[in-house]
């Protein structure tokens, strides 16, 4: 049954103005989530540090309560089109409050603006950055884990392989209802289509990152496609009403098969985008709990 705070939290939203234009279609999107912001993520938690940061010309936003610090870096997710640091930050505040870790919130180049690769090259940038200069900000750049939700899980997991091919793998990696399969082929984009994400619009998403439809099917945008041997240990958490839910099983299954270490975490009730909600959705301080302890046991070691 869907949890009633879902129902709840989606009238927070304000409508976009419709528009014939997809472009501005995408502005108002994007206005929207901003203006909800606060109402859906509430206040601020007090952290000792949070900076934004340049990270060879990428900005980010660091949150530490500790120094030396084992270091989580945080994709937005967003459709590759839209979110921001600010859209995570509370998520980012409580992850860093509660797991020990800094966590290193990116804000990557969205499309269509900027397509593929632009957003990977970003998060490539950053964790050179992290490697080479991660001692001047206070943190342990020798400990290091990743992670996304949707769009930036597809990200988060990407990145982690291409770390693992240049043969300094990361620590863990967290996934929260990743973007996994651009052919958009699961079944439950038949059965859950009506609940605040759909087929369309994620097909929408998928072209406006990669509109050359034959970069779709290669490793750095398909996760699928890659040899996923030896890829981090990994949390994935999906949920019960969401369209990306099958394919982001599968991909638990997947790097199962491959002898990846994995825990799959179904939340039961709740839609896409609930983990950032943590004003109105019970679970999603669960979820930001679950992959604060995660992460501390992982990486606070």
């Amino acid at each position: 049954m869907l949890n009633p705070q879902v129902t709840a939290a989606a009238g927070l939203r304000p409508q976009p103005p419709l528009s014939a234009d997809p472009y501005e279609r995408l502005q108002g999107v994007r206005r929207a989530m901003l203006e909800s912001n606060e109402a859906e993520t509430g206040p601020a938690l007090p952290l000792p540090v949070v900076v934004d940061v340049d990270a060879g010309g990428v900005p980010c936003r660091l949150y530490a309560t500790r120094t030396d610090a084992p270091v989580f870096v945080y994709l937005h997710g967003g459709g590759w089109c839209y979110g921001s640091v600010e859209t995570v930050d509370r998520m980012c505040r409580r992850v860093a409050d509660r797991s020990g870790c800094a966590v290193l919130s990116v804000d990557y180049r969205l499309a269509p603006e900027h397509v593929f690769p632009a957003a990977r090259d970003d998060v490539d940038t950053v964790l050179a950055f992290v490697r080479k200069s991660g001692a001047d900000l206070g943190v342990d750049p020798s400990r290091l884990a990743i992670g996304g939700d949707s769009a930036g899980g597809q990200l988060a997991t990407v990145a982690a392989r291409r770390q693992r091919d240049l043969g300094t793998p990361l620590d863990h990696q967290v996934l929260i209802y990743p973007a996994i399969d651009p052919m958009t082929a699961s079944e439950s984009y038949d059965e859950l289509g009506s609940y605040g994400l759909d087929r369309a619009s994620m097909k929408l998403a998928w072209e406006t990152y990669v509109p050359d439809p034959a970069q779709r099917f290669t490793p750095d945008v398909a996760p699928l496609a890659a040899d996923l041997a030896g890829m981090p240990p990994t949390l994935i958490i999906t949920a019960e009403y969401d369209a990306l839910r099958d394919e982001g099983a599968d991909y638990a299954d997947a790097l199962m098969a491959a002898g990846v270490p994995v825990v799959h975490t179904r939340y039961m009730g709740v839609n896409h985008g609930f983990a950032r909600k943590l004003a109105v959705i019970d679970d999603a301080r669960v979820a930001a709990d679950q992959v604060a302890a995660v992460l501390r046991a992982s990486l606070c070691f």
